[in-house]
């Protein structure tokens, strides 16, 4: 792997790490707000303070293709919505390690078919059998973690 490889690695690995994280904080703050819903407002008004942010500090710039974009773009912010909705209401019923659990076979399943496909720009990866026999070994893995 070479050094900016490695860097890669390091953020998305902090990124997978704060997951669980986001899944609990935001889960007990619906509790407490006594409304999942109010949490992921208050989730998301946080998270667009720091996207301004560090937009402004790295030029503020990139807005203008927004309006020529195809739409199916956007979809990723209706995606994040119903992952923070969802962690949020169900987290607390059915515990953070099994709700990631879930999120994590699933994102197991749709990288394997974005990477395959190349969907959305993605490089091509296609699902070998080794490949296929890893994601399934990682699917193993988080599944033995949540056994009681």
């Amino acid at each position: 792997m070479t050094p900016g490889m490695t860097h890669y690695a390091v953020v998305m690995l902090f990124a997978g790490m704060g997951i669980p994280i986001l899944a609990a904080l935001n889960a007990a703050l619906g509790q407490r707000l006594a409304s999942p819903v109010a949490a992921a407002v208050v989730l998301f008004c946080v998270a667009l303070a720091i996207c301004l942010v560090v937009w402004i500090l790295n030029g503020a710039k990139g807005f203008g293709g927004v309006r020529v974009a195809p739409k199916h773009l956007l979809l990723g912010g209706a995606f994040v919505a119903f992952y923070v909705l969802s962690v949020t209401f169900i987290a607390p019923h059915f515990g953070v390690g099994n709700a990631v659990f879930f999120v994590l076979i699933g994102q197991l399943i749709s990288a394997a078919a974005i990477d395959h496909f190349g969907l959305f720009g993605a490089r091509i990866s296609p699902l070998t059998l080794t490949r296929a026999t890893g994601i399934a070994v990682m699917a193993l893995g988080v599944w033995i973690t949540q056994r009681a």
